[in-house]
């Protein structure tokens, strides 16, 4: 059977608005989908929806829709996205307006059953991650738009490829191969050269470690293209994106991505759990990776279900010092907000010392330090008025040159992200077709263990022979991406070369992550290894708190994690630099 080419126009609520429009105009296409869906933006939408229940879908989608419509229905380009959010049949109403207004005759198609609120009760949002039979069963009744609910990210891929090459729920292998394709696709342009490591030495020219064809020459990281996937009969793919569009697809961009948010080998979803460690990865070509070789398995007999709930309220002011005696300044400000808070202290106080300021400056911006509090508790003025009114009333009553850079607000509510499990037969994973008629999608046919074994860990490779090192960042020899998962953040670490795997691989240790990440000192970090793609993948347990919504860290996604790492200092030998 012929290609399947599934391109991505979104990797997140607010991604580029242009890029539904710039997918549908550069190239071919036969299906593009849209990732709007992630732990934050379920619980923006759920705030919405208490507004007004009418809401509760992401309303960037329809104006997207309104300019690129017609257009894709005149390329015969099938639209899937994830839009749908807490109201996927709200939405595919809205859609079927906006396509009588505009005159464009279209078959709107909706999934639903994620939906477990009522299950559990003081839950804003309570949404099971459903796989892509449901979206597949859609396609194959003629829609020309699918819009749904929760799904995993790679279920927008999955689908697609299942209805298109007639796949049954047992072809593990095949589903495998479409859930890499569509874990690589779901972030957008983080496939093309976007949030990647190595782009200083890949922007305007080849990128030095690629394996093989260079690219288009331009390789213009201002602007990157969205990738697309050319899905085959067998599972197998090309990742690549349109030519002449900006960035680059290597074996760099796309073992990054394929390390963003896992965790060991097995990669589980509600279609199939696809083992990571069997992934094959060649440059097949200027902005072309071949993606083959992966095995799957049964999936989990349980589906994932994201819970969000408010967790109180938060505040937070950021203390500007400036000049001498830093750390003597911090200290009288701690000490006098401490003697504020005697009467009324919130139920988390939490500070944070943020040396900015650099000695002899020649700007008073850059001889600043920022000293940051972040207060939290259930009652809102505890966090408002009585953070506000002990901070400002220290404006003459605390160390030289004070000042703030905002004054603290009211406090705002802020959000907990859990995770539960639910029996994949006891959910009830529906399409409903633009005629109203509700196709069950039935549980997968056999399930694994509820609990997945680790895979055993492989071989080390024989380390390198002893020889000269010199102390340098590991970026200059490694590669990393980072991310969230609930409370847990990950770290994914790949060399280029099989001299660097030898020593990564030995020197990279759980215990000398913990070294190098001072904050990870007291948390549990699993390390799983993945040698055909030459990489280590951190798991830090409870790192971000109760998750993204919770604004636990100054980076509360983790996303510049492994940026940190790459540029902690350790010994490296000399033969890798």
């Amino acid at each position: 059977m012929s290609v399947l080419r599934v391109g991505n126009a979104s990797g997140f609520y607010g991604d580029r608005f242009d890029a539904l429009r710039e997918m549908l105009t550069d190239g071919e296409l036969d299906v593009l989908t849209g990732d709007y869906l992630a732990e934050l933006t379920m619980l923006i939408l759920g705030r919405d929806r208490l507004k007004d229940p009418a809401a509760g879908y992401a309303r960037t989608f329809l104006r997207q829709l309104e300019e690129c419509l017609g257009l894709a229905r005149e390329r015969g380009v099938r639209i899937v996205a994830n839009a749908g959010g807490l109201n996927p049949a709200g939405l595919a109403d809205a859609v079927r307006r906006l396509a009588d207004r505009l005159g464009v005759p279209v078959r709107v198609a909706h999934v639903e059953g994620d939906d477990l609120g009522a299950r559990y009760p003081g839950s804003l949002t309570a949404h099971a991650y459903l796989g892509g039979f449901g979206i597949a069963a859609c396609l194959r009744e003629g829609a020309d738009v699918v819009v749904t609910g929760r799904v995993t990210d790679a279920a927008l891929v999955t689908g697609p490829a299942a209805a298109h090459f007639g796949w049954d729920a047992t072809q593990y292998d095949r589903l495998a191969g479409a859930v890499v394709a569509g874990h690589v696709l779901e972030c957008g342009t983080q496939a093309t050269g976007g949030n990647y490591a190595f782009f200083a030495g890949a922007a305007g020219h080849a990128h030095a470690g690629s394996r093989g064809g260079g690219g288009d020459g331009g390789r213009d990281l201002r602007r990157p293209g969205f990738p697309l996937a050319e899905i085959h009969e067998d599972g197998s793919c090309v990742i690549t994106k349109h030519p002449g569009t900006g960035g680059f697809v290597d074996v760099g961009t796309v073992t990054a991505q394929l390390l963003y948010e896992t965790a060991g080998a097995r990669y589980a979803g509600p279609d199939v759990t696809a083992r990571l460690d069997t992934v094959r990865l060649a440059q097949d070509g200027p902005d072309r990776v071949r993606v083959d070789g992966v095995r799957g398995e049964a999936p989990p007999p349980t589906l994932k279900v994201g819970r969000t709930r408010l967790g109180g309220f938060r505040n937070e002011v950021v203390f500007v010092l400036t000049g001498l005696d830093i750390e003597a300044k911090a200290a009288l400000v701690q000490e006098q907000m401490a003697d504020a808070f005697a009467k009324s202290r919130p139920e988390q106080i939490r500070w944070e010392l943020v040396r900015t300021d650099r000695p002899d400056a020649d700007t008073q911006e850059t001889a600043s330090a920022l000293l940051r509090l972040v207060v939290r508790d259930p009652d809102q003025a505890l966090v408002g008025r009585a953070l506000s009114g002990a901070a400002i009333e220290l404006a003459l009553a605390s160390y030289p040159g004070f000042h703030v850079l905002a004054p603290p607000g009211k406090g705002s509510p802020y959000g907990v992200f859990e995770a539960a499990y639910v029996p994949q037969e006891e959910v009830g994973h529906v399409a409903v077709l633009d005629d109203g008629r509700r196709v069950p999608v039935p549980p997968p046919p056999s399930s694994a263990a509820r609990v997945l074994e680790p895979v055993a860990e492989a071989d080390l490779p024989e380390p390198l022979p002893p020889g000269p090192v010199r102390r340098a960042p590991l970026g200059l020899v490694a590669g990393a991406r980072s991310g969230d998962k609930g409370p847990d953040a990950n770290v994914g670490v790949w060399v280029r070369t099989d001299e660097a795997w030898r020593w990564l691989a030995h020197e990279l240790t759980a215990e000398r992550l913990r070294e190098l990440l001072p904050e990870s000192r007291d948390l549990t970090v699993t390390r799983h290894s993945l040698p055909r793609l030459r990489a280590l993948n951190f798991v830090v347990e409870g790192l971000l708190g109760a998750g993204v919504a919770s604004q636990h860290r100054f980076d509360p996604q983790a996303k510049a994690l492994g940026e940190w790492l790459r540029s902690r200092r350790l010994d490296i030998p000399e033969a890798l630099l």
